[in-house]
């Protein structure tokens, strides 16, 4: 089918000409990497006007255009809602005027329109995530954190400023990514009085030596008078009270600009697919639809209700019910809110339940990017739950040693932004140290257990409940986080710190691209067995392929992958990117594919190797990983407080059933916990992955968009759905 692009929106629509262009296969290529849009954007006054809406049909039919795939924000989805509606009325008219026949009247007669929602702010109701908000959460974060280190030294107050007139979502996330002391956003400003307690909270910290504070505000926060609050106002008022030196940092249109982050790349592409989906299937009969992400789930949704539902967060801010706004806005946005409130304010101890149940939290695996948010959340929790927390440093092995201590809130603040494992971790399992164990359990009376680890931290817990019969110290309720780049953990589509790890690969393979003139790389990726990073690596960098395990390939198929790449490089096209699993095949290295590749491809391309290595497992963690691990760390830590609840007996603590040793997981669109029990029939001890994965659904897209020809699986696109009204117990058990 005939693909055109829009120049400039809908004003490109409205001047016609030039600016409906015919696209070609490399006339996209390599715009993956690229911010912004290279198809431009622009609002258009003239469109909002029945006249401007007129000449865009008459432009739309003189080229035969019938499906629309509009990309934007709510105003620019609103738009396409009315163009729909109208689009039999316009043709009418424009046949009335002698413009077009009644003949292009009959063949033109439905619009079909689905929308994708691209927009920084993640304000449009319906959908987890829009294409754009985790980029520009990088943006925000990239510069926290260079602010953070100047602040340190200098013992400063930082007021930052980050975009979202209408909604608070950026704020909050970032906010909630850097552990900052108080936030402001529309949908939840602060109660009367604000100006002293947030004054209280900001001496206190300097008090406990925090040397710097950092204060989030969105550009359209409010108070409770719908009056507007400023970072200005925020500064002024921090100086006049205490005194800090403080400063203003608005960050404005950098939020906007930059590359696309790897988690961006994958749900555009993903998204992208869906739409075409939805537009083959389209009817006269089927409403205008949006695709949007639920959890880990394509969805469709009617535009209707969205913008509607969009509509009303507004409504119910202007009429000061914020409650109700914050329920609108989803169960994301309000898990994310309570999960702030939670974490950023500690209760005088006086006020603090007291349970006199001792948490020990540990590290198990390799390190992984955002295990410290998780760490920080799990503490931060406990506390505030009323329970003792206590640290292990060193994974089982430091356990077995008695390297445990009380860890207080103030101990990990600041924790969320750095990379790697604080408490410090090893792949040692338990077995060997059981009865050391055992052991400092009693000594320390650890009534439970969180574990945030990899594979290892599974067979861990497998471990630990198969010596219950023998050790009463072990039949406490345990619960596991999974974190690890593999993402190679059964029972959950996401481990912490995965996301770190793709973006540094995604951010290599963009270096790359960029000095392989006439040259293919084979890049090397980490993942054990499991091949996650390289095939969402290879879809987030636009790669020709990309060689895992779990699906088997021969001789052939490299020799197919060779002459398909030797055609693309006769294109303007000049490059070739091949990713592959460290253990994909035990013959077929990568030594051997860079050789086999280097000997056929002579004459016609270069060809040079790269093996990424432990990078993939360093660096500060991206928002998703400081996000996700706080959430699902936090989730886990309220888990534990209601099974000691549902165990204590006689004065103490006893649980040997198979559901009081859980993995926290999310699965699809929920957060599940399930026991580790259950899992194991649903894993490949062997090769240390799940049975079943849900991306290898994603391999035909990588290999469609590489120009390979292969049928893709539709069973799994989104059905059209209804915008749920979700009820307040929803946000607890869902979304991240």
């Amino acid at each position: 089918s005939e693909i055109l692009f829009l120049f400039q929106g809908y004003q490109g629509m409205v001047d016609g000409g030039d600016n409906i262009v015919e696209v070609s296969w490399e006339s996209v290529s390599s715009i993956l990497q690229v911010g912004g849009t290279v198809i431009g954007s622009a609002r258009c006054k003239s469109f909002r006007t029945r006249e401007g809406r007129l000449q865009a049909a008459y432009n739309l039919v003189q080229r035969g255009i019938t499906n629309l795939c509009v990309i934007g924000g709510d105003g620019s989805l609103t738009g396409a809602n009315l163009f729909r509606e109208e689009w039999s009325g316009l043709l009418e008219e424009l046949a009335q005027k002698g413009k077009i026949d009644e003949e292009a009247v009959k063949k033109y007669a439905y619009l079909n329109i689905v929308g994708m929602v691209g927009s920084i702010d993640n304000d449009f109701c319906g959908t987890d995530m829009t294409i754009g908000t985790d980029s520009a959460l990088h943006r925000i974060i990239e510069v926290v954190d260079a602010i953070m280190t100047t602040a340190q030294s200098h013992q400063r107050t930082f007021v930052l400023e980050v975009m979202g007139r209408h909604c608070g979502y950026l704020a909050l996330v970032s906010a909630l990514a850097c552990g900052a002391d108080w936030v402001f956003i529309p949908e939840y400003p602060p109660e009367e009085g604000w100006e002293d307690s947030m004054c209280v909270k900001l001496s206190e910290n300097r008090a406990r030596k925090k040397r710097l504070n950092i204060i989030i505000v969105a550009e359209g926060a409010i108070d409770c008078h719908n009056k507007p609050i400023t970072s200005e106002k925020v500064k002024d008022l921090v100086v006049q009270r205490l005194g800090f030196d403080t400063r203003v940092t608005i960050l404005g249109h950098v939020q906007r600009g930059g590359t696309p982050s790897a988690f961006d790349r994958i749900l555009a592409s993903r998204m992208g697919v869906e739409a075409v989906l939805a537009l083959l299937e389209a009817t006269p009969a089927t409403p205008a639809c949006v695709v949007s992400l639920s959890g880990n789930q394509a969805v469709r949704l009617p535009l209707m209700e969205c913008v509607q539902m969009t509509q009303e967060v507004q409504k119910a801010m202007d009429e000061g019910r914020f409650v109700e706004a914050v329920r609108l806005r989803g169960r994301s946005f309000e898990n994310n809110l309570n999960t702030y409130k939670l974490l950023s304010h500690k209760k005088p101890d006086a006020e603090l339940p007291k349970t006199n149940f001792n948490v020990a939290v540990l590290n198990v695996g390799a390190p992984a990017a955002g295990m410290n948010a998780a760490v920080r959340a799990a503490v931060r929790v406990g506390i505030t739950e009323g329970h003792k927390m206590f640290a292990v440093i060193d994974g089982f092995e430091g356990f077995a040693r008695g390297k445990i201590k009380e860890i207080s809130w103030g101990d990990v603040g600041g924790w969320t932004g750095q990379g790697g494992s604080i408490l410090g971790t090893k792949r040692t399992l338990p077995a060997k140290y059981l009865e050391k164990i055992a052991d400092q359990m009693r000594t320390n009376n650890i009534n439970a257990l969180m574990v945030i680890g990899g594979f290892e931290a599974y067979l861990g817990l497998l471990e630990l409940s198969a010596a219950r019969e023998k050790y009463d110290e072990f039949c406490v309720p345990m619960v596991m986080v999974p974190a690890t780049v593999s993402n190679n953990v059964p029972g959950s589509d996401f481990s912490i710190g995965a996301d770190t790890a793709l973006n540094t690969i995604t951010d290599t393979c963009d270096r790359i691209k960029q000095s392989a003139s006439g040259r293919v790389f084979i890049i090397e990726t980490m993942g054990g067995y499991c091949g996650y990073l390289a095939n969402m690596g290879a879809l987030a960098a636009g790669a020709d392929a990309a060689y895992i395990f779990e699906e088997q390939f021969d001789i052939r198929e490299l020799q197919a992958n060779v002459e398909h790449l030797t055609e693309k490089m006769k294109t303007s096209i000049q490059r070739g990117l091949v990713l592959r699993n460290e253990n994909c095949n035990e013959n077929y290295t990568t030594d051997f594919i860079y050789q086999l590749y280097s000997e056929e491809g002579k004459g016609v391309f270069d060809c040079r190797k790269n093996v990424l290595g432990h990078m993939q497992q360093g660096g500060a963690p991206s928002p998703f990983d400081r996000n996700f691990g706080t959430k699902i760390s936090a989730k886990a830590m309220q888990w534990i407080s209601k099974k000691l609840k549902e165990t204590y007996r006689k004065g103490k603590v006893f649980a040997n059933t198979d559901d009081s040793v859980c993995l926290l997981g999310m699965r699809r669109r929920n957060l599940v916990f399930q026991p580790v029990a259950e899992l194991k029939n649903e894993t490949d001890f062997v090769h240390r992955i799940p049975k079943e994965q849900w991306w290898l659904k994603l391999r035909p897209l990588m290999k469609i968009l590489a120009k390979y020809k292969t049928s893709y699986d539709v069973s799994d696109s989104g059905q059209l759905e209804h915008v749920a009204m979700h009820s307040p117990k929803e946000a607890e058990t869902g979304a991240i």
